[in-house]
C-alpha cells in the first residue's frame, strides 16, 4: 500500500491503547529489516530519518526505499522526519514525499517554539501530512543535537496544554527521563508528570530515546497514553554486532552481502521484540 499520515496510525494507537514503533533507517537494510519485522508481527509502523541519516543516505533515497517498501507491504507505513530543526529542513522532507515531519525547536523558548511549529503545520497540514513537534528537552545526542544532562529539562504539563493548543500539533515528543543514545545505568521515567500531562493534552504523545529504557517501563508510560515509541540505538547495536560476528569468524570475507545479510536479520529480530513490547502486533 502507499505511504500514510502518520496521524492515521496514532490516533488508533492512542484509541487502541498501544503504540506504534518509530524505527529509525540509515540504509537499504535497515529498511528491509523494518519492513519484514512489521509484516511479521503483521504491525503498523514508523519508518523515521534523522538529519544524520538524510545527509549519510540522501533525501531521495531513503524516499524511494521506504516508498518502495511500502507499496510492496501489507501493513500501514508512514515515513516521518526525526528531529528537524528548521523549517526548510521540513519542507525539503515535504516535497520529497515524507508522510510526517518533527520539528524540534525544544531548544527554543517556549513562545519562539510555538511560532516556528505553527510555521510548519501551516504548510504541512493542508497537505495531509502529519507534524510532530517537542517539548521539554531529552537528554543525550540525537546527531548533531546535543543536549548536557543539567540542561535536559523534563516536560511541564501547563506548558504542553497551552503549546497543543497553540500550535494544533498531531504528536507531541514530551520529556519524562528518556535520553538518546546508549544509556549508562537504568532510566527512571516520571510517570506522574505524564499522567499530569495525559490528563491536559489530548494529543498522541511521543517517546523519544527509549532504546535501554525497560520493557516494563515501556509499556507503564504506553498504558498511561504514550502512542509512538522511537528506537534507533538498539538497531543499530544489534546489526553492527552481527556484522562484527561475520567478520570476526573469517576476516577474510569480502561479500558485502554475507555481512550486512546477518546484520539485517539481527536488526529484524530486535524490531520485532520492540513490536511486541509496544502492543502493536496484530493491529495493521
Amino acid at each position: 500500500m502507499s505511504l500514510v499520515p502518520m496521524k492515521e496510525l496514532l490516533l488508533a494507537a492512542q484509541k487502541g491503547r498501544y503504540a506504534v514503533g518509530a524505527f529509525n533507517c540509515n540504509n537499504m537494510e535497515i529498511v528491509q529489516a523494518i519492513i519484514a519485522a512489521a509484516e511479521a508481527e503483521k504491525s503498523p509502523v514508523v519508518i523515521q530519518a534523522s538529519q544524520g541519516a538524510i545527509k549519510y543516505a540522501g533525501i531521495a533515497y531513503i524516499t524511494a526505499l521506504t516508498k518502495l517498501a511500502a507499496e510492496n507491504s501489507s501493513v500501514p507505513v508512514a515515513l516521518h522526519l526525526d528531529h528537524g530543526t528548521s523549517f526548510e529542513q521540513c519542507m525539503s522532507c515535504v516535497r520529497n514525499g515524507f508522510t510526517s515531519v518533527m520539528i524540534d525547536g525544544s531548544k527554543h523558548a517556549l513562545e519562539d517554539n510555538i511560532a516556528l511549529t505553527k510555521k510548519v503545520a501551516e504548510v504541512a497540514h493542508p497537505l495531509g501530512i502529519t507534524v510532530e513537534a517537542e517539548l521539554g528537552k531529552i537528554g543525550g545526542t540525537e546527531d548533531d543535537i546535543k543536549v548536557e544532562e543539567w540542561d535536559a529539562l523534563f516536560t511541564d504539563p501547563d506548558e504542553a496544554a497551552y503549546f497543543s493548543r497553540e500550535t494544533q500539533v498531531d504528536a507531541l515528543a514530551v520529556a519524562i527521563g528518556t535520553a538518546h543514545g546508549q544509556y549508562k545505568g537504568v532510566p527512571k521515567l516520571d510517570f506522574a508528570r505524564l499522567q499530569k500531562i495525559v490528563a491536559k493534552v489530548s494529543t498522541p504523545l511521543v517517546l523519544h530515546g527509549s532504546s535501554g529504557v525497560p520493557s516494563e517501563a515501556i509499556q507503564e508510560a504506553i498504558a498511561i497514553g504514550v502512542a509512538k515509541v522511537n528506537i534507533d540505538t538498539n538497531i543499530r547495536e544489534a546489526f553492527v554486532e552481527a556484522a562484527r560476528k561475520v567478520l570476526a569468524a573469517d576476516a577474510k570475507e569480502i561479500d558485502p552481502r554475507k555481512v550486512l545479510g546477518p546484520a539485517r536479520e539481527a536488526a529484524t529480530e530486535v524490531i520485532r521484540e520492540k513490536i511486541r513490547v509496544f502492543g502493536s502486533s496484530g493491529k495493521a
